[in-house]
């Protein structure tokens, strides 16, 4: 006996009846201005009354703030699972305004049935008393599969239309893709950074030299001030500020600044760059920058110490890069989730290059190789 009766006490049931009775008001209103109900039968009332409702009804879907209007109150009376399966945009084309019109048509007829029928038997259970329970029961049974059936064609008629929700689906698409960059951008940069402060801590405490120690405390402040920029720079991005778009992205002009604080932190590099940065495509420069980032702190991570040698050259059309390193068996073997690599393969693809990355003899090898025309 509960399951009978939860439905009929839902606060959506209420609303739904509600959304119904509004149809009716506009029916109603329609039926007294024209053609008025004196001395007109009830059942040439309502086809008059209808035949003034559906070109009325046809003319007001034109305008384009109407099926806004009917997605907003149908999303706060019909209470839809999903709210977006009932679009709240304006109409954008004649196939908008034609499931508006049909909409609005189906509303209001729902509605009229539904008036009808609820004064019907209100009216029933004041001449029957004993029989109101089982007639309210009925109506609101009534009110729940109308207000379903109503919510059922609002998703239909309302919803997003194919081309909406192509477009929503790309805009989530084009928002993932920009939130993976700016992870893969943090976990390169603030990686990089704990990587060399973390090695240039160790490496201070253990030697007692002072001058060791302050040139080690001068890697770590500019690390973590360039760590910082690169954070500052992200969170402009997160917030959409308008000054996002001319936030300085660091190149592989910059890469230098990675050599210094390998070399700092202890590893030897030999770097060898046979290209102009300024001669790239910005996003390619920024891309190679990120990525050579990424291979010297794996280096510094998984083979502290090491001498590391960088590779930059073009050839063939392409941009090809390498890092390698001595393994040293110090965690050389790249455990750890390969989230950098993952994020360098993700880079190269999107770019359509192509990475590799693996031991090669005694050494660890990442090498990238990415097109010089982008648009291939």
């Amino acid at each position: 006996m509960p399951a009978l009766f939860a439905p009929l006490l839902l606060p959506a049931t209420w609303a739904r009846w509600l959304h119904l009775l509004v149809g009716t008001v506009f029916a109603g209103m329609v039926l007294l201005v024209y053609p008025g109900t004196e001395g007109v039968s009830t059942g040439r009332a309502l086809l008059l009354s209808g035949a003034v409702d559906v070109p009325l009804l046809c003319l007001v879907a034109l305008v384009p703030a109407v099926r806004r209007a009917e997605g907003v109150q149908a999303r706060l009376l019909l209470v839809p699972a999903r709210e977006e399966s009932i679009g709240v945009a304006p109409s954008a084309s004649w196939a908008d305004r034609g499931r508006t019109a049909l909409w609005l048509v189906a509303r209001v007829a729902l509605g009229m049935a539904a008036g009808a029928v609820s004064a019907a038997a209100f009216e029933a259970a004041a001449r029957w008393p004993v029989l109101a329970v089982p007639l309210l029961c009925a109506l609101l049974w009534l009110v729940v599969l109308a207000g379903r059936l109503q919510l059922a064609l609002a998703v239909r008629l309302l919803g997003p239309s194919a081309a909406e929700r192509l477009a929503a689906a790309e805009l989530r698409a084009e928002r993932l893709l920009e939130r993976n960059r700016l992870a893969r951008e943090l976990h390169d940069s603030i990686g990089h950074a704990l990587t060399v402060t973390v090695l240039q801590a160790g490496a201070a405490r253990e030697v007692a030299d002072p001058a060791f120690r302050e040139r080690a405390l001068e890697a770590i402040e500019t690390t973590g001030r360039r760590a910082l920029d690169d954070l500052e720079r992200m969170l402009v991005l997160l917030r959409e500020a308008p000054e996002a778009a001319a936030t300085e992205q660091p190149g592989l002009d910059r890469a230098e600044e990675l050599f210094a604080a390998a070399r700092a932190a202890g590893s030897p590099v030999d770097a060898e760059l046979d290209v102009r940065a300024d001669g790239l495509p910005g996003v390619l420069s920024r891309e190679a920058y990120r990525i050579v980032q990424e291979g010297i702190t794996n280096a510094l991570r998984h083979a502290p110490g090491a001498p590391v040698r960088i590779r930059a050259l073009t050839a063939a059309g392409a941009l090809e890069l390498s890092c390698r390193n001595t393994l040293t068996g110090k965690g050389s073997g790249r455990r750890g989730g390969g989230k950098g690599l993952r994020g360098v393969r993700e880079r190269a693809v999107l770019l359509g290059g192509d990475c590799e990355a693996g031991p090669d003899g005694t050494d660890w090898v990442l090498r990238v190789r990415l097109p010089l025309r982008l648009g291939r």
